[in-house]
């Protein structure tokens, strides 16, 4: 039997957790009867991309990226319409692609999946010039993603801390959006598109979404108040925010948004400062990954108290909304009254 050749590319700084374990791992799970490996270390911001790029060109059978959602969209872009495959050891902080395709968190199951060595060709999507597999989108997202950056720490303590710090201040822009379907104009809090349907750490902006069928679940989330912001929260954990009032979303190929100005967007969590036209679009079928042959889509199951809050505050919302509707009937009841007796 011909052996498959392999690079792990790993990425000594990404997450939270040390990576020296990991040599020895590779060495003691890893299928030497099915694989040639080696080990290469990135070194600066984009080597990644550069190590995948060459190991595509060598005719790399697999790359696999060692590190968070970064790590893997620097190596995901090099391999994007090549041969080679890319598979996924996950060690950052929201592992959000190694998520959606239900990679264990456990390393070592990790490498048992490499060992099947089951390859699928799936979708990804770009942003302006930039490929991306999970998310990408401008708004609210995309200002804590340059936060979260700016922070220097990972983990979702980190993320929860700049959205609670940011999160009631933020102003939402107006968003004019074409599609396939015709245009129409948004005042949103953010709008996402997603080929995966997470952000990370079991963050589900787009619970429906498919790395297969050639479309982008879009994602608009309209302004909310105080009030709103747990039932989003539990909604975003508990793969329910898809039936969130605040929430308008429909499939595209390709969808151009016009800004009033520049600003910045995200592209798997890495934010970057663009012009105020953005066009997003799905490359189907454009790249080769190792996925788990055992992986169960609807492994994670929302938790009966999650579902519970989530009703709740479903419910509470839809009270709050008809309270609106009927106060503003007599309003309007009051307003005629008064126009007709001044008559």
């Amino acid at each position: 039997m011909n052996k498959k050749n392999l690079i792990f590319i790993l990425n000594p700084i990404s997450g939270t957790v040390s990576k020296a374990g990991i040599p020895g791992l590779i060495e003691e799970r890893l299928d030497k009867e099915k694989f040639n490996y080696r080990i290469a270390e990135t070194k600066y911001a984009g080597h990644a991309t550069e190590l995948a790029r060459e190991a595509a060109r060598e005719g790399t059978d697999i790359v696999v990226a060692v590190g968070g959602d970064g790590t893997v969209n620097e190596v995901g872009r090099a391999l994007a319409s090549t041969e080679t495959a890319m598979g996924i050891l996950p060690c950052g902080s929201g592992n959000g692609l190694a998520r959606h395709l239900n990679l264990p968190m456990n390393l070592k199951k990790c490498i048992d999946i490499l060992n099947a060595c089951e390859v699928h060709t799936l979708d990804y999507g770009v942003i302006n010039g930039h490929p991306f597999f999970c998310t990408c989108g401008m708004g609210f997202d995309a200002f804590i993603s340059m936060k979260f950056a700016e922070a220097g720490k990972r983990g979702p303590i980190t993320y929860m801390q700049k959205i609670l710090e940011e999160g009631l201040t933020y102003k939402p822009e107006t968003y004019e959006i074409e599609d396939e379907e015709g245009t129409h104009s948004y005042k949103a809090f953010l709008v996402s598109a997603a080929n995966a349907s997470q952000y990370g750490n079991n963050a589900y902006i787009a619970p429906q979404a498919s790395m297969s069928d050639g479309l982008l679940d879009i994602i608009v989330m309209e302004p909310f108040d105080l009030i709103d912001a747990p039932q989003v929260a539990i909604e975003l954990f508990n793969k329910t925010l898809d039936k969130n009032l605040k929430i308008k979303t429909f499939r595209a190929s390709h969808i151009h948004i016009r800004r009033k100005k520049e600003g910045y967007i995200h592209y798997d969590g890495d934010p970057v400062m663009t012009d105020a036209d953005v066009d997003i679009s799905i490359v189907p079928k454009g790249i080769n990954i190792v996925v788990n042959p055992t992986g169960n889509k609807d492994y994670r199951q929302p938790n009966i108290v999650q579902t519970a809050f989530s009703e709740l505050f479903y419910n509470i919302d839809l009270m709050r909304q008809d309270i609106s509707r009927q106060s503003r009937k007599v309003q309007a009841l009051n307003r005629n009254l008064l126009r007709k007796l001044n008559i």
